[in-house]
Protein backbone atom coordinates (compact mmCIF):
# COMPACT_ATOMS: atom_id res chain seq x y z
CA UNK A 1 0.00 0.00 0.00
CA UNK A 2 0.97 3.55 -0.69
CA UNK A 3 -0.10 6.82 0.71
CA UNK A 4 -0.85 9.51 -0.26
CA UNK A 5 -1.00 13.32 0.94
CA UNK A 6 -3.06 16.00 -1.48
CA UNK A 7 -1.70 19.38 -1.46
CA UNK A 8 -4.66 22.14 -2.47
CA UNK A 9 -7.54 19.47 -1.99
CA UNK A 10 -10.24 22.04 -2.18
CA UNK A 11 -8.72 23.31 -5.73
CA UNK A 12 -9.81 21.32 -9.21
CA UNK A 13 -7.24 18.90 -9.81
CA UNK A 14 -6.77 18.89 -5.87
CA UNK A 15 -10.15 17.27 -5.70
CA UNK A 16 -10.10 15.17 -8.97
CA UNK A 17 -6.80 13.14 -7.86
CA UNK A 18 -8.40 13.09 -3.86
CA UNK A 19 -11.48 11.15 -5.20
CA UNK A 20 -9.34 9.06 -7.34
CA UNK A 21 -6.97 8.08 -4.56
CA UNK A 22 -9.62 6.80 -2.47
CA UNK A 23 -10.75 4.86 -5.69
CA UNK A 24 -7.68 3.01 -5.66
CA UNK A 25 -7.62 -0.28 -4.10
CA UNK A 26 -3.53 0.26 -3.57
CA UNK A 27 -3.46 3.69 -2.11
CA UNK A 28 -4.80 5.37 1.05
CA UNK A 29 -5.18 8.94 1.13
CA UNK A 30 -3.98 10.02 4.00
CA UNK A 31 -3.99 13.34 4.49
CA UNK A 32 -4.65 16.68 2.59
CA UNK A 33 -3.97 20.36 2.72
CA UNK A 34 -5.89 23.96 1.78
CA UNK A 35 -5.25 27.71 2.77
CA UNK A 36 -6.80 28.64 6.26
CA UNK A 37 -9.80 30.60 4.10
CA UNK A 38 -10.79 27.86 2.19
CA UNK A 39 -14.11 26.61 3.94
CA UNK A 40 -12.84 22.70 3.67
CA UNK A 41 -9.88 23.29 6.09
CA UNK A 42 -9.73 21.78 9.48
CA UNK A 43 -13.10 19.73 8.46
CA UNK A 44 -13.22 16.20 7.23
CA UNK A 45 -12.69 15.26 3.46
CA UNK A 46 -16.07 13.45 4.29
CA UNK A 47 -17.79 16.42 4.72
CA UNK A 48 -16.77 17.27 1.47
CA UNK A 49 -18.04 14.25 -0.02
CA UNK A 50 -14.78 12.44 -0.38
CA UNK A 51 -14.39 8.78 0.90
CA UNK A 52 -11.40 9.30 3.07
CA UNK A 53 -11.32 9.98 6.87
CA UNK A 54 -8.45 12.24 7.11
CA UNK A 55 -8.91 16.38 8.48
CA UNK A 56 -7.82 18.94 5.80
CA UNK A 57 -4.57 20.54 7.39
CA UNK A 58 -3.74 24.34 7.16
CA UNK A 59 0.31 23.31 5.98
CA UNK A 60 1.72 20.21 4.85
CA UNK A 61 3.89 19.87 8.03
CA UNK A 62 0.41 19.15 10.03
CA UNK A 63 -0.54 16.88 7.68
CA UNK A 64 2.51 14.48 6.96
CA UNK A 65 2.70 14.74 11.25
CA UNK A 66 -0.11 12.69 10.95
CA UNK A 67 1.06 9.97 8.82
CA UNK A 68 4.30 9.17 10.48
CA UNK A 69 4.81 5.52 11.31
CA UNK A 70 2.41 4.66 8.50
CA UNK A 71 2.76 3.70 5.33
CA UNK A 72 5.26 4.84 2.43
CA UNK A 73 3.62 8.36 1.55
CA UNK A 74 4.16 10.69 -1.51
CA UNK A 75 2.64 14.11 -1.73
CA UNK A 76 1.06 15.41 -4.59
CA UNK A 77 0.78 19.13 -5.20
CA UNK A 78 -0.81 21.17 -7.55
CA UNK A 79 -1.32 24.26 -6.44
CA UNK A 80 0.32 27.61 -6.78
CA UNK A 81 3.91 28.33 -6.90
CA UNK A 82 4.07 29.75 -3.96
CA UNK A 83 2.29 27.33 -1.57
CA UNK A 84 4.25 24.86 -3.30
CA UNK A 85 7.52 26.30 -2.92
CA UNK A 86 6.51 25.77 0.93
CA UNK A 87 5.11 22.57 0.37
CA UNK A 88 8.61 21.52 -0.94
CA UNK A 89 10.26 22.40 1.92
CA UNK A 90 8.23 21.03 4.32
CA UNK A 91 7.95 17.61 2.10
CA UNK A 92 12.67 17.80 1.99
CA UNK A 93 12.37 18.12 5.86
CA UNK A 94 10.47 15.19 6.34
CA UNK A 95 12.36 13.45 3.50
CA UNK A 96 8.74 12.57 1.63
CA UNK A 97 8.37 12.18 -2.40
CA UNK A 98 6.43 14.66 -4.44
CA UNK A 99 4.62 14.89 -7.48
CA UNK A 100 4.28 18.45 -8.70
CA UNK A 101 1.85 19.41 -10.87
CA UNK A 102 2.12 23.02 -10.37
CA UNK A 103 2.51 25.71 -13.36
CA UNK A 104 3.44 29.66 -13.47
CA UNK A 105 6.96 29.63 -11.70
CA UNK A 106 8.94 32.46 -12.24
CA UNK A 107 12.72 32.28 -13.42
CA UNK A 108 13.67 32.61 -9.48
CA UNK A 109 10.76 30.33 -8.33
CA UNK A 110 11.90 27.75 -10.52
CA UNK A 111 15.38 27.77 -9.60
CA UNK A 112 14.66 27.65 -5.77
CA UNK A 113 12.09 24.80 -6.29
CA UNK A 114 14.83 22.66 -8.56
CA UNK A 115 17.22 23.16 -5.84
CA UNK A 116 14.73 21.98 -3.24
CA UNK A 117 13.05 19.08 -5.04
CA UNK A 118 17.11 17.68 -5.46
CA UNK A 119 16.86 16.54 -1.95
CA UNK A 120 13.97 14.21 -2.51
CA UNK A 121 12.60 11.82 -5.22
CA UNK A 122 10.20 13.95 -6.95
CA UNK A 123 8.55 13.87 -10.26
CA UNK A 124 7.93 17.77 -11.66
CA UNK A 125 6.25 18.15 -15.04
CA UNK A 126 4.07 20.74 -16.39
CA UNK A 127 1.65 18.13 -17.56
CA UNK A 128 1.17 14.93 -16.51
CA UNK A 129 -1.36 13.07 -19.18
CA UNK A 130 0.38 10.41 -21.42
CA UNK A 131 -0.87 11.99 -24.49
CA UNK A 132 0.79 15.10 -24.02
CA UNK A 133 4.01 13.53 -23.21
CA UNK A 134 3.75 11.67 -26.08
CA UNK A 135 2.90 14.99 -27.89
CA UNK A 136 6.51 16.62 -26.29
CA UNK A 137 8.39 13.88 -27.78
CA UNK A 138 6.86 14.00 -31.59
CA UNK A 139 7.09 18.28 -31.50
CA UNK A 140 10.75 17.66 -30.83
CA UNK A 141 11.10 15.30 -33.79
CA UNK A 142 9.31 16.87 -35.98
CA UNK A 143 11.31 20.41 -35.24
CA UNK A 144 14.93 18.59 -35.92
CA UNK A 145 13.44 17.70 -39.63
CA UNK A 146 11.67 20.37 -40.42
CA UNK A 147 13.64 23.74 -40.60
CA UNK A 148 12.60 26.87 -40.23
CA UNK A 149 11.26 27.14 -43.58
CA UNK A 150 8.40 26.28 -41.58
CA UNK A 151 6.80 28.81 -39.30
CA UNK A 152 5.92 27.12 -35.91
CA UNK A 153 3.04 28.47 -33.73
CA UNK A 154 1.54 26.77 -30.58
CA UNK A 155 -2.14 27.93 -29.52
CA UNK A 156 -3.50 26.90 -26.43
CA UNK A 157 -6.88 27.33 -24.75
CA UNK A 158 -8.15 26.70 -21.33
CA UNK A 159 -10.91 27.60 -18.74
CA UNK A 160 -11.44 31.19 -17.86
CA UNK A 161 -10.47 30.28 -14.61
CA UNK A 162 -7.07 29.28 -15.23
CA UNK A 163 -4.70 31.99 -13.61
CA UNK A 164 -1.18 31.71 -15.81
CA UNK A 165 -0.49 32.09 -19.50
CA UNK A 166 0.74 30.77 -21.37
CA UNK A 167 0.16 27.61 -20.11
CA UNK A 168 3.01 25.14 -18.52
CA UNK A 169 2.46 22.32 -21.16
CA UNK A 170 2.41 25.31 -24.12
CA UNK A 171 5.76 26.45 -22.48
CA UNK A 172 7.16 23.04 -22.28
CA UNK A 173 6.17 22.57 -26.06
CA UNK A 174 7.76 25.62 -27.29
CA UNK A 175 11.22 24.51 -25.09
CA UNK A 176 10.89 21.03 -26.84
CA UNK A 177 10.77 23.01 -30.44
CA UNK A 178 13.42 25.06 -29.61
CA UNK A 179 15.52 21.92 -28.16
CA UNK A 180 14.66 19.92 -31.78
CA UNK A 181 16.07 23.10 -33.57
CA UNK A 182 18.74 24.09 -31.73
CA UNK A 183 17.54 27.72 -30.59
CA UNK A 184 17.36 29.59 -27.90
CA UNK A 185 13.99 29.81 -26.51
CA UNK A 186 14.28 33.15 -25.13
CA UNK A 187 15.74 34.82 -28.56
CA UNK A 188 12.94 32.48 -30.94
CA UNK A 189 9.73 32.52 -28.33
CA UNK A 190 7.25 35.23 -29.27
CA UNK A 191 4.55 35.18 -26.77
CA UNK A 192 1.14 37.10 -28.42
CA UNK A 193 1.43 39.30 -30.85
CA UNK A 194 -0.12 42.91 -31.17
CA UNK A 195 0.11 46.40 -33.62
CA UNK A 196 1.97 46.59 -36.52
CA UNK A 197 4.24 43.51 -36.08
CA UNK A 198 6.10 43.73 -39.42
CA UNK A 199 6.29 40.16 -41.33
CA UNK A 200 6.94 37.45 -39.33
CA UNK A 201 10.44 36.88 -39.03
CA UNK A 202 12.06 33.47 -39.87
CA UNK A 203 12.58 31.32 -37.08
CA UNK A 204 10.18 32.49 -34.20
CA UNK A 205 8.64 30.06 -32.01
CA UNK A 206 4.70 31.71 -31.82
CA UNK A 207 3.12 31.41 -28.26
CA UNK A 208 -0.65 31.99 -28.45
CA UNK A 209 -3.14 31.68 -25.09
CA UNK A 210 -6.74 31.38 -25.08
CA UNK A 211 -9.26 31.49 -22.34
CA UNK A 212 -12.76 30.72 -22.58
CA UNK A 213 -15.66 29.20 -20.60
CA UNK A 214 -14.59 25.72 -19.10
CA UNK A 215 -12.44 24.28 -21.19
CA UNK A 216 -9.73 21.60 -19.77
CA UNK A 217 -6.96 21.77 -21.96
CA UNK A 218 -6.23 22.20 -26.06
CA UNK A 219 -2.90 22.48 -27.43
CA UNK A 220 -1.91 22.97 -31.08
CA UNK A 221 1.37 22.80 -32.33
CA UNK A 222 1.42 24.19 -35.80
CA UNK A 223 4.18 23.80 -38.37
CA UNK A 224 3.54 26.07 -41.17
CA UNK A 225 5.19 26.44 -45.15
CA UNK A 226 3.95 27.79 -48.09
CA UNK A 227 1.95 25.46 -49.47
CA UNK A 228 1.54 23.26 -46.47
CA UNK A 229 1.11 22.80 -42.89
CA UNK A 230 1.52 20.05 -40.38
CA UNK A 231 -0.62 20.47 -37.31
CA UNK A 232 -0.12 18.19 -33.89
CA UNK A 233 -2.87 18.25 -31.43
CA UNK A 234 -3.82 16.77 -28.24
CA UNK A 235 -7.62 17.64 -26.32
CA UNK A 236 -8.15 16.68 -23.26
CA UNK A 237 -11.86 15.83 -21.90
CA UNK A 238 -11.28 15.50 -18.43
CA UNK A 239 -9.25 16.62 -15.73
CA UNK A 240 -9.04 12.88 -15.07
CA UNK A 241 -6.48 12.59 -17.51
CA UNK A 242 -4.18 14.54 -15.36
CA UNK A 243 -4.79 13.35 -12.51
CA UNK A 244 -4.17 9.45 -13.29
CA UNK A 245 -1.21 10.59 -14.50
CA UNK A 246 -0.01 11.98 -11.39
CA UNK A 247 -1.18 8.98 -9.26
CA UNK A 248 1.11 7.24 -12.02
CA UNK A 249 3.87 9.08 -11.13
CA UNK A 250 3.81 8.76 -7.33
CA UNK A 251 3.06 5.03 -7.39
CA UNK A 252 6.59 5.33 -9.54
CA UNK A 253 8.42 7.48 -7.66
CA UNK A 254 7.76 6.00 -4.25
CA UNK A 255 11.15 4.06 -4.35
CA UNK A 256 13.09 5.97 -6.29
CA UNK A 257 16.60 7.72 -5.11
CA UNK A 258 16.58 11.32 -4.53
CA UNK A 259 16.41 13.93 -7.75
CA UNK A 260 14.20 15.38 -10.31
CA UNK A 261 12.95 12.93 -12.71
CA UNK A 262 9.97 13.47 -15.48
CA UNK A 263 6.88 11.68 -17.18
CA UNK A 264 9.14 10.82 -19.60
CA UNK A 265 10.65 8.32 -17.34
CA UNK A 266 7.60 7.27 -15.54
CA UNK A 267 6.23 6.38 -18.63
CA UNK A 268 9.20 5.04 -20.40
CA UNK A 269 9.20 7.00 -23.17
CA UNK A 270 13.13 7.76 -22.00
Amino acid sequence: MLGIVVAGVGGRMGQTIARLVAEAEDLVLLGATEADSHPWCGSSLKEAGIPADCSVKNSLESALELCEGEIPVVVIDFTLPKATLQNAKAAVEKKVPMVVGTTGFSKEETQELRELLQNIPSVWAPNMSVGVNLLFNLVEQVASILDDEYDVEIVEIHHRFKKDAPSGTALRLAERVAKGRGVNLDEAGVFGRKGITGERKRGEIGVMALRAGDVVGEHTVTFGALGERVELTHKAHSRETFARGAIKAARWVADKSPGIYGMDQVLGLK
